[in-house]
């Protein structure tokens, strides 16, 4: 760095031969004129090496600066001015000018004592301590930021010459520069001044210097690149976090951001890897954008006759206010892009800067590079990329003891990848994650509206990547592209985006109280998040499911583990990625695959989860909501098992009810927790109604859920199909009446036939328990017996949804208000949408998910009395008219 030394004395002398040891190049001297044909020991030392020494009698006249002296030093080219001691009053145009400041050493510990007699009055008061200050020059030369103090006891008898000869003269040398320090030390040394950094060195031949720093625990360092830094007790390391530094006493620090010579700054992380990044091409929107900016970067620079892609924004002349600025006029043009000032210094250039703020816009902007490791396939006439590691703290990492399982296409039964297994380790690690983010991250502290930005930027970055998502949905869980598209990823877009809507209007209310008056007491509630959220999700809508409950989760400002079914995770990992791209911080958002009796059954028990909602079958979710009653009586959400009943009565529209009664049955393979899993059709139309369906069901084609023409896919996985075949021949040896299907397909994956059973009597084990999968079961009832029908529509300990079709407005409501069910269909069927919540009765669960009434949130209510000023202030009347 070029430095000019303004000072004197024996002092300024060793604080200049540390300086040059250090590497700086000292551009000028300036000190006091000769005495009696002596130089100054400054000056003295200077001319021996050949500096530049001007000795000026003064620097100013009647108050203004003399403009020959000043015009001296600037020609020098002084990026700094280190200030040792100087009897002389410099000019603030002088300490203003260099662009990092200047530095001022002060023999007191500010703001006890100011002033030239500083060390004196530390004596005259009778001072228990003294020591010295260093400190940027700011307007008044003693006020500005202070870098760093260093104290001393005073002695009985000490005097200002012993004290500075004991204590303020070597000390001061030393702590001015010395980098062979405590790593507290070096820590309170760079962030000593926001503006600029308070430490530097040179580093592989250039000269770097050292921004945002924090304290480490050593534990954190354990991987990165060495890099030498001279002075440095031992190399300092390149982490993904950013550069480890070491004190003297082994103890570590973190640097954030580096700055070269010609002004450009790097995330430290990037030391190795800056300039490598492959410029992006801009859409024409972007090229509008870009032109935009250009106007203003005008505007500021007024000195530059035309802004080019390489016209530098600080050596164009800009200044910190200038960095302010440009901040808020990208604001006003892109609200989405937020800049911080740092992401200016990082990128000086225009093109730097365009090109920063574009991959902000895109959402590709990465504090620090996401590491993916991906399983690649080429598949669906595109290049699926699928990360299959767990997620944990905003890394993709692998399970405790590099534990992983095999996940199956169920088209062939063959291996799609090896996935990370998650162990209990790995859960303990993802709740920490989690609960951390929530109590201490910046997710916690986050503006409702900004938290809303962030899901509506991962349900757009979920869109850019929907055919890639509805892809590994259907190689993954078996489900026909087509819908994947449409409903498995295009329904979990919709929910991202109405529950991003909803952030920022989560309210509380005001309760009228009987002592409301005259005592002035004032009842509110408000609404608040619960913490740390556990998810579990079954594997018929992997990604769907995610969304239902994760959505919610983060609109209300909760954090969230996440346990997929371990038969298809990938979606849910491919999420994590788009979640991290999306700018979401670390532990917002974990994604643990493994096993329900490991990875569910810790999240269950766990202390720092809070809530825990659950989708599946009902007898694992009693047996989760005993655990969380045990652990710690979290709040629980369930989901659970259905036999959902509809009933089609002989009045109906034929047409429709078949195409519905199909869909209700036969939609995703019937592994949907809402289908039909029992059909009541009233005498007069049954036959009929069986022979309609049985000729659709001849016109459905099984094959590969890629194939754009497919009806039906393989059903989830190979144990699943072990289950059907065993219920269907179940169903056959209890008397029902096997129409058609009922067996496996003969060919490789895990196929099964369409299913229909008639002639089914209430007894019958098919007529009570869940198929989930593509088997209708008939029943006939007779006709006018409508309340008979209901009763055995109920008779179940489910009540998930239900359906009715009939043309008799009166009979459908009228069936619809005494079905037991959480969702009633009348005339449809598998009709569900965000803005509507969803859930059941009875063992179907409690809880509900989607809509305004999803419970992700605690109520809590305050009693304030309020005096009558502070009424005026706060509460205003609303009039009812």
């Amino acid at each position: 760095m070029k430095i000019a030394v303004i000072g004197q004395s024996l002092f300024g002398q060793e604080v200049y031969k540390e300086l040059r040891k250090e590497g700086h190049t000292i551009v000028g001297v300036f000190t006091i004129p000769d005495k009696d044909g002596k130089a100054d020991p400054l000056a003295a030392e200077a001319e021996k090496d050949g500096v530049s020494v001007f000795k000026f009698p003064r620097w100013r006249v009647k108050g203004q600066a003399i403009p020959e002296v000043v015009a001296q030093y600037k020609a020098t080219g002084a990026e700094l001015n280190v200030m040792p001691f100087c009897s002389q009053f410099i000019p603030m145009e002088v300490i203003d000018h260099p662009k990092h400041g200047s530095i001022i050493y002060h023999p007191s510990l500010l703001p006890r004592h100011r002033g030239a007699s500083a060390i004196n009055w530390t004596l005259i008061h009778g001072d228990k301590k003294g020591g010295f200050t260093v400190f940027w020059a700011d307007d008044g030369l003693d006020t500005g930021p202070v870098l760093l103090q260093r104290e001393c006891d005073v002695e009985p008898n000490d005097t200002v010459n012993t004290i500075y000869k004991r204590f303020l003269f070597p000390e001061g040398v030393k702590g001015t520069i010395d980098w062979n320090q405590s790593a507290e030390a070096l820590h309170n040394w760079i962030r000593g001044n926001d503006k600029v950094p308070g430490a530097w060195a040179e580093v592989d031949g250039q000269k770097v210097t050292f921004y945002g720093s924090s304290l480490v625990d050593n534990g954190t360092t354990a991987n990165g690149q060495p890099l030498d830094i001279p002075g440095a007790s031992r190399p300092g390391l390149v982490t993904k976090s950013g550069l480890v530094l070491f004190g003297n006493d082994g103890k570590a620090l973190l640097v954030k951001n580096l700055q070269f010579e010609d002004g450009k700054m790097i995330a430290a992380a990037q030391y190795f890897r800056s300039g490598s990044s492959a410029a992006v091409e801009l859409t024409e929107e972007e090229k509008a954008f870009a032109e935009q900016m250009r106007a203003v970067w005008q505007s500021i620079l007024t000195n530059v006759a035309q802004i080019e892609d390489s016209t530098d924004f600080f050596k164009s002349g800009a200044a910190s206010m200038d960095v302010v600025r440009l901040v808020e006029e990208v604001k006003l043009r892109a609200s989405s892009c937020q800049l911080q000032n740092e992401d200016v210094y990082m990128n000086t250039s225009f093109q730097d800067f365009i090109q920063m703020c574009v991959r902000k816009l895109r959402g590709e902007d990465d504090e620090e590079e996401l590491v993916v490791d991906y399983v690649e396939k080429n598949i669906n006439n595109m290049t699926v990329k699928m990360p299959h590691q767990l997620f944990i703290n905003g890394e993709f990492v692998d399970a405790e003891g590099g534990k992983t399982y095999k996940t199956i296409n169920p088209t062939d039964g063959t291996a799609i990848c090896d996935v990370s297994l998650a162990q209990i380790s790995d859960v303990d690690k993802a709740v920490a994650a989690a609960k951390e983010a929530f109590e201490e991250g910046e997710w916690g502290k986050m503006n409702p509206r900004d938290r809303g930005r962030l899901i509506h930027k991962l349900a757009d970055l979920m869109e850019e990547h929907q055919e890639e998502l509805a892809t590994i949905e259907a190689i993954d869980s078996g489900a026909v592209y087509t819908l994947a598209l449409k409903t498995h990823v295009g329904m979990s877009i919709q929910t991202f985006r109405y529950f991003a809507g909803w952030c920022d209007k989560i309210q509380g209310c005001t309760i009228p109280i009987n002592q409301a008056r005259p005592n002035r007491n004032l009842t509110f509630t408000k609404r608040e998040p619960i913490g740390v959220c556990a998810i579990v999700i079954p594997w018929n809508y992997p990604l769907m499911m995610l969304a239902w409950k994760t959505a919610a989760c983060l609109a209300a400002g909760n954090t969230v583990v996440l346990k997929p079914a371990q038969v298809t995770p990938l979606t849910a990992v491919k999420f994590a990625e788009l979640a991290a791209r999306a700018g979401f911080p670390k532990g917002v958002i974990n994604i643990l695959p493994g096993s329900g009796s490991l990875v569910g059954q810790r999240l269950s028990d766990h202390p720092d989860v809070r809530k825990l909602g659950f989708t599946g079958s009902t007898e694992i979710g009693k047996h989760i909501m005993k655990s969380c009653a045990v652990s710690n009586v979290k709040k629980v959400s369930l989901e659970l098992g259905g036999k959902s009943p509809l009933i089609i009565f002989s009045d109906c529209d034929m047409d429709k009810a078949v195409r519905m009664g199909m869909s209700s049955v036969f939609f995703n393979k019937g592994e949907n927790c809402i289908a039909a899993g029992r059909l009541f059709v009233e005498e007069s139309i049954h036959d009929q109604f069986v022979k309609r369906v049985v000729e659709e069901m001849k016109k459905m084609r099984i094959g590969d859920p890629l194939d754009r023409s497919t009806d039906h896919g393989p059903q989830n996985h190979k144990a699943h199909l072990d289950k059907l075949v065993e219920y269907c021949q179940t169903g056959v040896k209890e008397g029902a009446t096997l129409v058609c299907g009922g067996k496996q397909v003969q060919r490789p994956g895990f196929f099964f036939e369409p299913t229909l059973f008639t002639d089914v009597q209430d007894h019958m084990y098919i007529a009570q328990e869940e198929s989930f999968g593509p088997v209708m079961i008939i029943s006939k009832f007779k006709s006018g017996e409508v309340d008979d029908v209901l009763r055995r529509a109920n008779a179940t300990e489910y009540g998930l949804a239900s359906g009715v079709f009939t043309r008799d407005i009166s009979k459908a409501l009228y069936v619809s208000e005494r079905l037991n069910a959480g969702t009633v269909f009348v005339n449809t069927y598998n009709k569900t949408d965000v803005a509507a919540p969803f859930g059941g009765f009875k063992q179907s669960g409690f809880g509900k998910d989607l809509g305004e009434a999803h419970d992700k949130l605690l109520t809590l209510t305050f009693f304030v009395v309020v005096d009558p000023p502070l009424l005026l202030a706060f509460v205003s009347r609303n009039c009812l008219r």
